[in-house]
Order: structure tokens, then sequence, then C-alpha cells
């Protein structure tokens, strides 16, 4: 199963995390498949960037979100956006 997940990235007591997709086997720090994107929980206010259309891509794959992705996705509002753009998609189909 594919997972969207953080990756962990920076130096001791700086972290910098990736927002990737990934098998759920693989390591946290291990292999993915692609970057959706980062954040930075050091920066004030916290840094979360997301590429919209790549996760609602592998949303639509059967990826599934780690419940701290999907909380910060939803505090930073990208989740909002994500189901207004897959109800316009079915819409249209």
């Amino acid at each position: 199963m594919l997972r969207i997940r953080l990756t962990r990235f920076g130096k001791k007591k700086q972290p910098f995390y990736r927002i990737v997709v990934a098998d759920d086997r693989a390591p946290r720090d291990g292999k993915y498949i692609e970057k959706l994107g980062h954040y930075n929980p050091l920066t004030e206010p916290e840094e979360v960037k997301v590429e919209p259309e790549r996760l609602t891509f592998w949303l639509n794959k059967g990826a599934q979100m780690t419940r701290t992705v999907r909380s910060l996705l939803k505090k930073h509002k990208y989740l909002t956006g994500l189901k207004r753009q897959a109800e316009t998609q079915q819409q249209e189909v």
C-alpha cells in the first residue's frame, strides 16, 4: 500500500520534513516514489508547501495519508480545496 508521509531531513535538533509518497514497508527515511512538498516546523509560523495536483493524483491512485500528514494539511487548508477539486472532476466525467 502507498502512504503519503513525512521523511525527516536536517541537522540534529533542526528537523525539516519532506512530504513524500512511499511504500508503507519502506523505512521512514528510506526510498520514496515522489516528493509532494515540504514541512518546516522551525519557522514562525510553520511552513507547509504541497503540490495540490500531485496530491490529488496520488489520492486518486489509492495512496493513504498518515494521521500526521492529514492533520498538517487540514490545519493549513490543503484538504478543503482538494475536496472541491475532486467533486468537480467527478462532475466532468
